[in-house]
């Protein structure tokens, strides 16, 4: 009987937990791989089987004023924000990792909140806030809000980096003279360079993809692509949607192959630091 169950846990049970991990993959790829074969469909509506293929909805996405401007506004809103969640978020993440001060696991709470808060709230209380200062219906006050729905990704993208960091290093950096930014772009920056860029992906990943907070805070001028899809499915259903969610699919392929190869190389760098370390540590304890 006791072999039987090591048999089973040893060559069944993984079978059949990969073959359940795919089953549940396929459930939940399916309803959004049915839309690529519609954005090929030349007809101007959504149906099955297609007879059909053409670039048609392609070419009015490129051709098209509204759809090139709110993919413009995106990719410059989303542009600004990477670069306002990396910097805020990995100076959170130093501070919040490498420091231990008082009430520290409530400011970490605080700034992991956006991710735990419903957005239709936060864009409300950023909607009466921002009116305020008339940085409603502005690309300023959209990169601000995707600001603070984003840096928390990259705080805890980085914090995750730098929990095994050695620190040693930064105190060996700093008895040879080096100072505070010296350190940190000599020594800190390069190994969790990787866990920045996780980060700084995921942040352009969260402003790009970002609807409720785009609905309130942007004007007619102003549109986000996520937010022209949704008055495109409100007002009209165009096939050109079709299109966009493929591109947007794609992108996030792309986005998840990058993130996984980060990951590896960040590994990677850990492994080699351990390797070269250890070496160390066995001369020191000779000596």
């Amino acid at each position: 009987m006791t072999k039987l169950v090591d048999l089973f846990l040893e060559r069944v049970w993984p079978m059949l937990f990969r073959a359940g991990c795919t089953l549940i993959l396929i459930y939940l790829l399916l309803p959004m791989l049915a839309i690529v074969p519609l954005s090929f469909n030349a007809e101007p509506f959504f149906s099955y089987p297609i007879r059909e293929f053409s670039l048609r909805w392609y070419y009015d996405f490129f051709h098209s004023s509204e759809w090139l401007l709110a993919l413009k506004n995106s990719l410059l809103v989303a542009g600004s924000v990477v670069v306002l969640a990396t910097v805020l978020g990995t100076l959170a993440a130093l501070g919040l990792t490498l420091a231990n001060f008082p009430l520290k696991g409530f400011i970490v709470a605080l700034l992991i909140s956006p991710m735990m808060v419903p957005h239709i709230i936060t864009g409300v209380g950023l909607f009466f806030f921002f009116a305020m200062f008339n940085l409603v219906n502005t690309l300023t006050g959209l990169v601000l809000a995707h600001t603070l729905v984003a840096t928390p990704f990259v705080v805890m993208t980085v914090s995750v980096t730098l929990a095994n960091f050695n620190t040693n290093l930064i105190r060996a950096a700093s008895n040879l003279g080096a100072g505070p930014v010296v350190v940190f772009r000599r020594v800190i920056l390069p190994l969790i360079l990787p866990g920045v860029l996780s980060g700084a992906l995921f942040a352009f990943v969260a402003s790009f993809d970002e609807l409720i907070i785009a609905i309130l805070m942007a004007g007619s001028e102003t549109r986000t692509l996520p937010r022209q899809m949704w008055s495109g499915v409100r007002e009209e259903v165009s096939p050109v949607i079709t299109a966009v969610a493929t591109m947007l699919m794609a992108f996030a392929i792309i986005a998840m192959l990058t993130t996984e190869w980060l990951r590896r190389r960040g590994e990677r760098m850990r492994t080699t630091r351990i390797l070269v370390d250890v070496p160390d540590e066995r001369a020191g304890s000779q000596v």
